[in-house]
């Protein structure tokens, strides 16, 4: 028996650690949580008048769709309780309908814009990017308001997430907003979007950092100022990024602007995939591309194993007291974290915080999963192929 003495000893050592880190993630999210920016959107008194009050005139929102027809009602139906000075929707190419869709939603409204003139993406360019270029080119606001087509305002959402602008200090703010699930892969994935910033970043001081690793961006309710946005070059500066939200924030942060994330579970809700299936496509598109290399994305989900993984399992499995209480410990210190972000931000609590391993666990799969299939080459949206475009300067959008 003098042989396993080592091993022992290791893998305390290996939950004693995990333990100190899961519970000063947490405590780090607490933090967090008591000082991430956020807002109540206002009542409006006409929301789809010109004329309107605070923010509301000088934004505008900008959505780019591509075959949404599906789903995007009650995106456009939140648009039209918005205040704001104009709305740009830009069809990308959809074979099912969607500018019929937008025209029977916002046809009436004098604010709305729809650009459908079938250009595709330069080479250099990749989809979301080139779309959110143009319809930025269009764009007459000082403050851009992007959506995307799974995402619902509340009414008065978009001034009330322009404020925050002026609020937290920021040139950019992307309001998270609360994220609706289904299915297992779901409930267990989605949540960690959310917990993986609070609990991992500093958020006041990564705001105002420029340090590339501390940039968060979240596409789907993106908000910046116009001058920003150019002294940033933009969405051309990030026209072949998978994870474009991300690299514009970053962007904006190297020439000079602050920003960051912002509690958005009153101002929106997003319905990002509607089975596990869609889910799995989803996330396997862009994993590859989060963590800047295979050995760096092998790293962060080893570490994310030790941390939150390996005391569940010393829970449930080790062979005396001490393994079970360190475990215990460990994993305890998890759950408290992911139950903070999910009371504060609208999510489900029980039992879900409670399978904060099996979490893990799921999104190491689906990043293994997303380096597989960019290896071979498998990786499409919308029906196009997902792959980092040359960085060749590409035209302007026009």
């Amino acid at each position: 028996m003098a042989g396993t003495q080592p091993l022992r000893a290791g893998w305390r050592a290996t939950l004693g650690v995990a333990g100190v880190l899961a519970l000063a993630g947490t405590i780090n999210s607490l933090r967090n949580l008591r000082i991430v920016p956020s807002a109540r959107p206002g009542t409006a008194s006409d929301a789809t008048s010109n004329q309107s009050s605070g923010h509301g005139g000088s934004v505008s929102i900008l959505l780019p769709l591509r075959d949404e027809a599906h789903r995007v009602r009650p995106c456009l139906q939140a648009l039209a309780e918005q205040e704001c000075l104009e709305i740009i929707v830009l069809d990308d190419n959809s074979t099912d309908g969607t500018a019929e869709v937008v025209r029977d939603v916002l046809g009436a409204d004098p604010r709305l814009r729809l650009i459908a003139d079938g250009s595709e993406p330069p080479p250099g360019w990749l989809g979301k990017p080139w779309a959110c270029a143009r319809l930025a080119e269009q764009a007459v606001g000082e403050v851009l308001v992007f959506v995307d087509a799974d995402v619902v305002l509340s009414a008065g959402a978009a001034e009330a997430a322009a404020s925050l602008l002026d609020d937290a200090g920021y040139d950019v703010v992307c309001p998270y907003p609360r994220q609706l699930t289904a299915g297992v892969l779901g409930r267990l994935v989605q949540p960690l979007l959310e917990w993986s910033w609070l609990t991992t970043l500093v958020l006041d001081r990564a705001a105002r950092s420029r340090r590339p690793s501390t940039a968060t961006g979240n596409g789907q309710f993106l908000v910046i100022r116009r001058p920003s946005y150019d002294a940033a070059a933009g969405h051309r500066a990030v026209r072949g990024e998978v994870i474009e939200d991300v690299a514009l924030v970053r962007a904006v942060k190297t020439a000079g602007g602050v920003g960051g994330m912002a509690d958005g579970s009153d101002l929106a809700t997003c319905r990002m995939y509607d089975s596990d299936l869609e889910l799995v496509h989803g996330y396997t598109k862009s994993l590859w591309s989060a963590f800047g290399s295979a050995p760096a994305a092998a790293a962060a989900v080893a570490a994310l194993g030790v941390v939150y993984v390996a005391p569940a399992l010393g829970l449930l499995f080790g062979p005396a007291r001490t393994e079970r209480t360190l475990g215990a410990l460990g994993y305890t210190a998890a759950v408290v974290g992911r139950l903070a972000v999910a009371t504060r931000t609208g999510q489900r609590s029980f039992p879900d915080a409670l399978a904060h391993p099996a979490s893990i666990t799921a999104f190491g799969g689906l990043v293994a999963e997303s380096f597989r299939r960019h290896r071979q080459g498998r990786l499409r949206w919308r029906g196009r192929p997902v792959a980092v475009a040359p960085r060749g300067s590409g035209p302007a959008p026009r």
